[in-house]
């Protein structure tokens, strides 16, 4: 990826955040990935639900941003799997983003496991309070479900 100008408006410190981001598409992920950096946070990358499921069990992560439509294995499917297979201490907090803001698919995410619901396109405002929400100190832990 091309290196990413710094914003002198942005908060320069790092969080400890750990997050994973999973979306398929490149251009998608390079927004995605700006709008963290500009908030002072980093990601790691899944291009499926497949590897999501095998990053959260080789790492710990406080927050997985959910691409609903992928191929391989979607973001619901993704989603079940990694509450059934991690340990309620190591579970994320898992927020889907999507393109399909239709009526019932909040519901449907949140009957799968997910945390929380972005429409895309995803404004700054909305990622910066999901942020907040998964950082200590805002009365949400990683991990909550």
């Amino acid at each position: 990826m091309a290196h990413l100008d710094e914003d002198p408006h942005s908060d320069k410190k790092t969080s400890s955040l750990s997050i994973l981001l999973v979306e398929d598409n490149l251009v998608n992920r390079k927004v995605a990935l700006l709008m963290l950096k500009k908030l002072g946070y980093d990601a790691d990358v899944a291009v499926n639900g497949r590897e999501a499921v095998e990053a959260v069990q080789r790492q710990r992560y406080d927050l997985l941003l959910m691409d609903l439509q992928m191929p391989e294995m979607n973001g619901l499917q993704a989603t079940e799997e990694i509450r059934r297979i991690l340990p309620p201490e190591r579970q994320p907090r898992i927020v889907a983003i999507t393109a399909n803001a239709l009526s019932g698919d909040r519901q449907r995410c949140l009957d799968a496991g997910m945390d929380d619901y972005l429409s895309k396109p995803v404004r700054q405002d909305q990622l910066a309070a999901v942020l907040a929400a998964c950082t200590p100190g805002t009365g949400r832990t990683p991990g909550d479900v």
